[in-house]
Parts: structure tokens; sequence; C-alpha cells
């Protein structure tokens, strides 16, 4: 079962971690962000075109009853792969990803990211559905963080995300994230550039 998530607590351990940084944190959670419209339409329409040859060879049907039970068919196979898991189980990984990964840059820059004093601003992104984090790190982080170090923290927030932990994949994210900024942007005495909320897509 997955836990509802707790907005509060996410904030209190990024507002914790931007203490420790002249870094700003911003997290950002989608249930979903796979389109299936073309995958989908794509499967209905081909068990569409699949159904009338077995209907032929083992039915009595007329051409008219068989061309209904196609259309019908192609009906219900759309919505069932539309608003079920079905559909987002038969979307090949990699597209899931591409797509979750363009939702991910999308709000990097939508959310104002780039506009931080020092560009050491960092994106923590997950969508849920999918089981996909992504970090995203600002220009102004590059070489000072190494990605094998990005990449931990994302493993570790993929298998709390596989068992319905969201809270603990983003409170993990923050700590981890805290720490690396830590050291590569050390608090400086200014201002906080980004709000601390989470975000969602829903």
């Amino acid at each position: 079962m997955r836990e509802a998530l707790d907005e509060a607590a996410i904030v209190a351990a990024v507002q914790a971690a931007e203490r420790r940084t002249s870094g700003q944190i911003v997290c950002v959670f989608a249930r979903r962000t796979c389109e299936l419209g073309f995958p989908a339409t794509l499967y209905a329409a081909t068990l569409a075109l699949i159904a009338p040859w077995p209907l032929l060879a083992f039915t009595q049907l007329s051409a008219q009853r068989i061309f209904a039970v196609q259309a019908a068919l192609f009906i219900v196979a759309l919505l069932l792969l539309n608003w079920t898991w079905l559909g987002l189980a038969l979307t090949p990984r990699g597209l899931q990803r591409r797509q979750a990964f363009r939702v991910a840059a999308e709000q990097f820059f939508t959310l104002g990211m780039t506009r931080t004093r020092h560009r050491t601003g960092v994106l923590i992104f997950v969508s849920m559905a999918e089981h996909y984090a992504r970090i995203i790190a600002d220009d102004g982080l590059t070489g000072k963080i190494a990605e094998a170090e990005w990449r931990a923290a994302i493993d570790e927030m993929v298998d709390w995300l596989r068992v319905g932990r969201v809270n603990e994949a983003f409170i993990l994210a923050v700590n981890r994230t805290g720490e690396l900024l830590a050291r590569a942007a050390p608090p400086d005495g200014g201002g906080n550039d980004l709000p601390d909320r989470l975000v969602r897509i829903d």
C-alpha cells in the first residue's frame, strides 16, 4: 500500500538542507508522466484488426456483426489501455523514461531553477506510476559534484519508489543533495531564491 504524500515533512527536509548551503532545492511530484495516447491506440487497433480472423474461421457471424464486434473491441481496449495500469505496463520502459525526463526538464526551466544567484539550483523529480526519479542540477554545480554521486541518490530513491514509499524517496534525496551542496556550494549569507514547497503535477 502506498503511503500518503507528506508535504510538510518534505518541505521541512528541504529547509533543513538549504540552511547548510547557498544552493536551492525544489521537489516535484507527478502521479504519472507517460502519455499513453499513441501506444494505446496502436495496441487497440492491432487487437481490433486481428479479431475478425478467428470470428470468420470459427463462427457463422455476418460481416456486419463482425464489424460491430471489431469496433466494440477497439473502443473497450482503448479505454482499458488509457485508464488502467495495463496501458502503462505495455508501454516500453524506454518510452516511459524519455517522457518522464521531458517533463522533469520542462519543470526545471518552468520553476526558474536557472535563475538562482550562483546557478546552484537542484530539481528532485519523481513520477510515481513509472517509478522514475531524476535529479537535475544547474550549471553552477558542473564539475563540483560527480555524476556518480547523483546516480547513487537516484538509485536509492527508485528503491523506495518501487515499494510505494515516496516520502522516504524524497527525504533521502533531499538529505543527500543537502550534503553534496554543503560541500560544493557553502552558505553565502544570501536569501532564499526559490520557494520551499512541493510542486505537484496531477
